[in-house]
């Protein structure tokens, strides 16, 4: 019994003494660290050979760019925005790009350009780029990406200021179609309030409006929204154009429908 207590009793020693690890020193007595100034310049150098050839390429491209293009064009260069009907060399230059920001792919007639994965994403003045399509060498589309989704402009009037507002409004509205579909309402309606900032003429957003305020069980305002709706389709009018508004014919009915009910429901 003895002995086994004794064994016990080494073993917890063991165990309790500091452990040793020969390793071979770093650096032996006498030595000396070495400065890294030498290895420091040499990455400065290198960098700055990285940055002087950059520069060097994107200086050539926006020569090129600029040799040949109609004064719109040069003038969208100038401010760093990408227009339609530009060279890839003028898209280069508007992006302040080069080659290896970009992936290339080549069929028939058309070019179609994405930002390279290996490097951030290329922008212009107004948003960052998602992809750019080329036809007999000139820039037919492009597409943002904002923060609520890729915008896709192929016309000049997709570049304007109204043209972007519409663009904005109708991803709203889509966005807010959806939480309506999920049972979000007063995101969606957050989402058709901000599209009616950017598009205030638009009916069909006062529609929307007014029936998700109709399923909040807010009448007063829902009430309001679809008279609202059916003034600003100007009623006269739709009768004289036929079929142009006949997609609006089951909303309109449900907008009168409703009305009646709200205008009861309030007495």
């Amino acid at each position: 019994m003895s002995n086994r207590i004794l064994m016990l009793g080494l073993v917890a020693l063991a165990a309790c003494a500091p452990k040793r690890v020969n390793e071979r020193p770093i650096l032996s007595n006498g030595q000396r660290v070495q400065p890294a100034d030498a290895e420091v310049d040499a990455a400065r150098a290198q960098t700055a050979r990285g940055a002087a050839q950059l520069t060097a390429a994107r200086d050539s491209i926006m020569v090129s760019a600029l040799a040949s293009c109609a004064p719109p064009i040069c003038e969208a260069i100038g401010r760093g925005e990408v227009v339609i009907g530009m060279t890839e060399a003028q898209v280069m230059a508007a992006t302040r790009t080069t080659e290896a920001a970009w992936q290339m792919r080549d069929a028939a007639n058309a070019t179609v350009m994405v930002a390279n994965a290996s490097t951030l994403a290329p922008r212009d003045i107004v948003a960052e780029l998602a992809m750019l399509q080329f036809r007999d060498g000139r820039l037919a589309s492009f597409s943002y990406r904002e923060a609520q989704g890729v915008r896709v402009v192929d016309s000049a009037a997709d570049a304007t200021t109204a043209g972007r507002a519409s663009a904005m409004a109708e991803m709203l509205l889509r966005e807010g179609d959806d939480l309506v579909a999920r049972g979000e309402l007063n995101e969606a309606l957050s989402r058709y309030d901000r599209a009616q900032v950017l598009r205030a003429g638009d009916p069909q957003i006062e529609y929307r409006i007014a029936t998700v305020l109709d399923k909040q069980l807010r009448p007063i305002e829902a009430q309001i929204r679809y008279q609202l709706f059916l003034h600003k389709l100007e009623l006269e009018k739709i009768k004289a154009t036929g079929e142009a508004y006949g997609h609006l014919a089951n909303a309109i009915a449900h907008a009168r429908e409703r009305i009646i009910v709200l205008e009861k429901q309030s007495r």
